[in-house]
């Protein structure tokens, strides 16, 4: 299983992006880091950590539903220059902590201001009985406003409380120099990639890379999945509740390769290759989709609603469930199908009891009012709960913030159900032409099957969970004008980006159809329009460049 894939050492680019011309426009970014390093900090950077970002092909708004999704990781990524510092030098620096594990954080971005911070022992009376073994350092992060350097102090919480006992075993002084290419807010998870090349960056640094190595704490290295596991709890300090799609897609990616993830009954992922006659086409629509801001009206109300309807559903099909049970459709799906507790039923068979599900979604239907169906009101949503309206709190509302007068409580379980055979679908045919070693007329009927899933899919979005918005509309609409066999929004939506999938030598020609028509994209050229729309295969998960006299590499 790629969860319990050790870290390789690699020792050239090559090795990380799959040939030397794929390899060829990176080299200059990451030796002109380096470089940046060596100006800022008087010395070489030890590694240089990278994370990609994620692309969704196929799967959204159903991973908190704990059914599978289909990302990929983008090109696009976070680099981290980093390297330990000599204690000797913290005597030049009056700015900087005498304590261990003090950090200087800086970015290549000009808006991002350099950061000095240092971890400090919890004291005894800090530490409650329940976490007594589970943390000894502490380090300030604001949650309410997202600061850059939030994400790195995330990264080093989780490597300071899985690795370090306190002052006897205390971790390395580090300097950080941080770029990035994912663009924030646009639906590719630049955060968790983030996160994920902070937590990588800080283990290296501190010597807890390697296939046996083993801390005096006892804590052998991580493997794949315990990275994915520490960076998810890493960036649940900046207030991220990740179910741990971001993470899995930038750290476990496979070169040409999406990644089937499944959160139920436990996460694994596991690589379906993809076809090799087309690519995928990343378009920023340039809304940014401000989650602190919609959230109330969008996320978190789709989550309360999805939640609800599962428990709605499983009720009216005779399945037992308790008042604190927040049950999933997931959940609902497999009890129905008479799934056992903690099993996996299996692809094919999760597919067809998805199907045998869907009609009995008309329960979560609201009255019709002059021919228009309004949603329930949150009177008729906690009566077609069973609970009492405290209860009903309790379970649904008492921990997260949501503004709605109706809810959709049908369109969103269509959504779900629908969206997840979406996914099925979309990997077994991936897997069955794999296996069939496919000629060049069972890939083309391949990608066409997988453009109509992805536009499908699109639908689904916009009408159903309506987490669309008319720039991703025009942007996927014009896609499929411009040659595209098949768009849709990827991320949460409500802006952000699209990804359709082209055919290899039409990118080009994709490309500037895309521009004449999207009206936002009509006066950029050069670089600014090479950042808001670019072609990607999916490549490797999380890496980092080790400079030792010759150039060596560990990548994920």
């Amino acid at each position: 299983m790629i969860a319990h894939q050790p870290i390789p050492v690699f020792h050239t680019l090559t090795d990380v992006f799959g040939s030397e011309e794929a390899a060829l426009p990176h080299a200059k970014r990451w030796n002109d880091l380096a470089a940046q390093f060596e100006v800022r900090f008087g010395r070489k950077p030890t590694y240089i950590a990278r994370a990609p970002g994620r692309v969704n092909l196929i799967g959204e708004h159903i991973d908190y539903a704990l059914f599978g999704v289909l990302p990929a990781a983008v090109e696009r990524d976070i680099l981290i220059a980093c390297g330990s510092r000599p204690t000797q030098s913290l005597s030049h620096h009056a700015e900087i902590p005498d304590t261990p594990g003090s950090v200087i954080a800086e970015n290549l971005h000009p808006k991002y201001t350099r950061q000095v911070f240092a971890p400090a022992v919890k004291e005894p009376q800090e530490v409650s009985e329940q976490d007594a073994h589970a943390e000894s350092w502490k380090l300030d992060i604001n949650t309410k406003e997202l600061r850059w350097e939030s994400y790195v102090k995330a990264g080093y919480y989780g490597v300071l409380n899985h690795h370090f006992s306190g002052v006897e075993n205390s971790p390395a002084h580090v300097d950080l120099l941080v770029t990035g290419s994912v663009p924030a807010g646009s639906g590719l998870s630049s955060s968790a990639a983030m996160v994920v090349a902070s937590t990588l960056a800080f283990l290296a640094v501190n010597g807890k890379v390697g296939d046996s190595l083993e801390d005096n704490g006892g804590h052998k290295s991580l493997d794949k999945g315990g990275l994915v596991e520490l960076a998810m709890k890493n960036e649940k300090r900046v207030g991220v509740n990740s179910g741990g799609m971001d993470q899995a897609a930038s750290v476990m990616s496979d070169p040409s390769s999406a990644l089937y993830i499944r959160f139920y009954p436990s996460l694994t992922a596991s690589a379906v290759r993809l076809p090799t006659r087309a690519v995928f086409v990343i378009a920023n629509s340039l809304v940014v989709a401000d989650k602190a801001l919609s959230a109330k009206r969008g996320y978190n109300l789709r989550v309360v609603e999805t939640l609800v309807g599962a428990r709605i559903l499983a009720q009216a099909v005779g399945l037992p469930i308790a008042p604190v049970d927040r049950i999933t459709y997931r959940e609902v799906v497999g009890r129905f199908a008479g799934e056992q507790p903690g099993a996996d039923m299996g692809a094919d068979a999760l597919e067809a009891a998805i199907t045998r599900l869907e009609p009995r979604l008309d329960v979560l239907k609201p009255s019709v009012t002059d021919g228009v169906q309004l949603g329930v009101t949150m009177e008729e949503m906690v009566q077609m709960s069973g609970l009492a309206p405290d209860a009903f709190h309790e379970a649904y509302l008492s921990w997260v913030d949501i503004e709605a007068t109706r809810f959709q409580l049908y369109k969103r379980a269509k959504h779900v159900l629908t969206e997840a055979r979406r996914v099925l679908q979309f990997r077994r045919a991936c897997v069955e032409v794999e296996a069939a070693a496919s000629s060049d007329g069972s890939e083309a009927a391949l990608i066409d099957s997988l453009g109509r899933l992805m536009n499908e899919s699109q639908v689904s979005c916009a009408e159903l969970f309506e987490c669309s918005c008319p720039e991703l509309d025009d942007l996927t609409r014009l896609a499929r004008q411009a040659g595209a066999y098949g768009s849709r929004l990827t991320g949460a939506g409500w802006g952000g980006c699209t990804v359709s999938l082209v055919a290899e030598g039409k990118v080009t020609e994709f490309i500037q159809k895309v521009k004449e028509t999207y009206p936002p994209y009509k006066n950029l050229e050069g670089t600014a329009l090479s950042e808001a729309i670019f072609a990607t295969k999916p490549g490797r998960g999380a890496c980092g460049q080790y400079i030792y006299f010759a150039l060596d590499l560990f990548c994920l």
